[in-house]
C-alpha cells in the first residue's frame, strides 16, 4: 500500500477554494444545460436553453481567466504525496484546466461562426473569434462536444482521486479544498497554528 503524509494544514487559501467550487457549480449547471438544450442546427437562434448555455459559458471562461491567474500568483502548500501520486496529481491539474478553458472557448468559436454575440453576464460583448459562416468555427462545434465528454471523464477521475484519497489512504488531500473547520473543542473564532 502507498504511504501517504499529506499535511493537515489546508494547502489552498479561501479565494481558491471559493473559484475551485463556482467551478464545480458552473461545469455542473453547464452539463445540465448542455444534455438538456435543443440540437443547434443551421438556423437555430441563441434563445431559452441555447442563450443560457452561451451565458453560462462566457462566465466559465472569465472564471478559469481568473482562477488560473490566481494559481500562478498563490502558490497552494506543497502536499507530501509519493513521487508518482505528485506527477499524476500535476498532470491531471494541467489536464483540467486546459479541458475547463478549450471546451467553452471552442464553444465561442462556434458561436461566433454563427453570428452569435456572446456576453459575459449578458452584458458585456466578447469579440468574436471566428467569422459568420466559418466552416473552422462551424468544425469546432463538434470538437467542443467532443472534448465536453473529455472534460467530463477528467472531472470523474478528479472526483475519483479525491474519493481515493479520502477512503482508501485516508489522508488529507480532499480537505485540502474543503472549508476549514475548527478543530474539535476551541471555539469558532480561535485556531491553532
Amino acid at each position: 500500500m502507498i504511504k501517504v503524509n499529506a499535511s493537515t494544514r489546508p494547502a489552498y487559501d479561501a479565494v481558491a477554494r471559493a473559484l475551485h467550487w463556482l467551478t464545480v457549480l458552473f461545469v455542473a449547471m453547464q452539463f445540465v444545460i448542455g444534455w438538456t438544450m435543443p440540437d443547434v442546427h443551421k438556423d437555430t437562434q441563441p434563445v431559452g436553453l441555447i442563450a443560457w448555455h452561451l451565458g453560462v459559458g462566457s462566465t466559465l471562461v472569465a472564471l478559469i481567466v481568473v482562477r488560473v491567474i490566481w494559481r500562478l500568483t498563490h502558490r497552494p502548500t506543497p502536499d507530501d504525496l509519493p513521487p508518482v501520486l505528485g506527477i499524476l496529481s500535476r498532470v491531471t491539474h494541467l489536464l483540467l484546466y486546459a479541458a475547463l478553458l478549450v471546451v467553452p472557448v471552442l464553444g465561442w468559436v462556434n458561436a461566433s461562426s454563427r453570428g452569435w454575440t456572446v456576453r459575459l453576464l449578458g452584458v458585456v460583448p466578447y469579440p468574436a473569434l471566428s467569422a459568420p459562416g466559418s466552416a473552422f468555427g462551424h468544425k469546432m462545434g463538434d470538437v467542443h462536444g467532443i472534448l465536453a465528454w473529455v472534460l467530463f471523464a477528467l472531472i470523474a477521475l478528479h472526483v475519483g482521486a479525491a474519493l481515493f484519497h479520502r477512503f482508501v489512504l485516508r489522508d488529507h488531500v480532499l480537505q485540502r479544498m474543503l472549508p476549514e473547520a475548527a478543530p474539535s473543542g476551541q471555539n469558532h473564532g480561535e485556531r491553532n497554528y
